[in-house]
C-alpha cells in the first residue's frame, strides 16, 4: 500500500505557505444558534460570506507540550525550517464585518483580489476577489457578533 510521507506532507505545507492564505468568514445558517452543525469533508466553500481577511501570519510550526501557539488541537512552537504544520493567523480589524454575526469561517488557499485592489489592502468583501480561493479548513461555530472597539483574531494550526 503506498503512504503518503512526512517529508511529502511538508512539500504540500511549503506548497500552501507559497500562495496567499485568506481566512473568509460568513452568516452560515441562522438556525445553528448555540449548536452549529458539524463541518462536512465535501465542503468547498462558506455558505454565506461576509468577507476575506489575508493572513497576518504563516508559518512552519512543530508540536510541543509547551509550545507558545494553543489551539484545540494541542500545543506548537514556530519551526525555522519546514513541518507539515503550518501555523495561519488572521487579525481583523475594528470595521472588518461590523454589525455582522458570524457562525462559519475557512481558511482558503489561491485567493486573488481583483487587479484594481488598492495596494495595502488586506480586508475584501466578496465582490472585490477575481477568485474566492480553494476551501482548505472549514470550521462552524456559535454566533459571533462584530461589535464596535473589538479586533478579532484567529489562529489555527493546519496539519498536513
Amino acid at each position: 500500500m503506498a503512504i503518503l510521507t512526512k517529508s511529502g506532507r511538508t512539500a504540500i505545507a511549503q506548497s500552501i505557505a507559497a500562495q496567499p492564505v485568506f481566512m473568509a468568514w460568513g452568516h452560515g445558517d441562522t438556525e445553528w444558534e448555540e449548536t452549529p452543525p458539524s463541518e462536512s469533508v465535501t465542503s468547498t466553500a462558506l455558505l454565506d460570506t461576509v468577507g476575506y481577511r489575508k493572513a497576518s501570519r504563516v508559518l512552519f510550526c512543530e508540536p510541543d507540550p509547551d509550545g507558545e501557539i494553543v489551539v484545540t488541537s494541542g500545543r506548537f512552537k514556530l519551526s525555522d525550517t519546514p513541518t507539515n504544520h503550518l501555523f495561519c493567523e488572521f487579525r481583523f480589524d475594528f470595521e472588518d464585518a461590523q454589525g455582522e454575526t458570524l457562525r462559519e469561517v475557512g481558511v482558503m488557499v489561491g485567493t486573488e483580489p481583483k487587479a484594481d485592489a488598492p495596494a495595502g489592502q488586506f480586508y475584501f468583501q466578496p465582490e472585490e476577489l477575481e477568485k474566492s480561493g480553494t476551501l482548505l479548513l472549514l470550521e462552524h461555530r456559535k454566533p459571533l457578533y462584530r461589535d464596535t472597539g473589538v479586533r478579532e483574531t484567529f489562529e489555527f494550526v493546519i496539519t498536513f
